[in-house]
């Protein structure tokens, strides 16, 4: 019987020898791997994460992207030890935030220690970028929301994604509101450290993920946990929300978030300047 149940949406018909050698080499207990074969983009990550977890049979689902390399030895055992010394968590992740604001927003999108993250970044010219951030004196943190690259769920949730949303974005947004929803908590933990190969992008198909999403679930947000801060954050959010539906010329949105930031701040300078963006098209 596995012990961990690997869910991977793969963009070819499978993983590479490297990737399954590497997870074999490093996680350190039974485990099963599921590789949903996505090649010919049949499936949105939705339905391919729902098929894998049909065919899982661990109590632990792990869902990963395809394009990663585990660094920590006996990754698995860690993540066993954790699930057992805190049974009130029910999703784990090595990268997410102490706080999410009712404002559209990815979870990266937050500011100092409310960050969670240890990971090796690689860059698209090459860069590698080690980010450890939000951990001090502590290896194990309460969230609110993680990050899509690495998830682990407890399978007693019996869990499904919803498949009303399509696409590749928000995913890790749900999945962290519904386990809230659920009555369990979420973590980050600082004791996995894995490669990530690719970047995300903030795209038109991300943004009409995400804010419908965040509107789906307005009545449990904003989020926080006992030691996050939210002074600021919404603000924020709403101007970096703005700036990309403006940039992305979705003009229905650029109304319904300049119609919120109006309201959180009506300071008039502020709003003249993003007149004039529309106007002049200024920066």
């Amino acid at each position: 019987m596995p012990e961990i149940s690997i869910i991977i949406c793969s963009r070819n018909n499978s993983i590479t020898e490297e990737f399954r050698k590497n997870i074999d080499e490093t996680i350190g207990c039974d485990y099963q791997l599921v590789i949903v074969d996505n090649s010919q983009n049949n499936y949105s990550i939705f339905e391919a994460y729902n098929i894998g977890i049909d065919q899982s049979t661990a109590d632990i689902l792990c869902f990963v992207h395809d394009d990663i390399l585990f660094h920590s030895e006996n990754w698995g055992k860690k993540l066993k030890e954790l699930f057992k010394n805190h049974p009130e968590f029910g999703l784990i992740g090595i990268a997410g935030s102490k706080i999410k604001t009712k404002t559209t927003s990815g979870w990266w999108d937050c500011q100092g220690d409310n960050m969670l993250v240890q990971i090796i970044q690689r860059f698209p010219n090459g860069v590698k970028e080690h980010q450890h951030y939000g951990f001090e004196g502590s290896t194990f943190e309460e969230a609110v929301v993680v990050d899509g690259v690495f998830m682990a769920l407890k399978k007693e949730i019996d869990y499904y994604f919803p498949t009303y949303i399509t696409g590749f974005h928000g995913y890790d947004l749900i999945l962290s509101f519904d386990v809230i929803i659920n009555g369990y908590k979420i973590g980050v933990t600082d004791e996995i450290l894995l490669e990530h190969f690719s970047i995300g992008n903030p795209n038109y198909g991300w943004l009409i993920n995400v804010d419908k999403i965040h509107t789906l679930y307005k009545k449990i947000l904003p989020l926080k946990t006992s030691t996050g801060n939210m002074a600021g954050e919404e603000l924020e959010n709403c101007e970096r929300i703005l700036n990309l539906s403006y940039q992305l010329k979705k003009w229905k949105l650029f109304s319904k978030y300049w119609c919120r930031l109006l309201l959180l701040k009506p300071e008039i300078k502020l709003h003249y300047r993003i007149f004039n963006k529309l106007r002049y098209g200024t920066k």
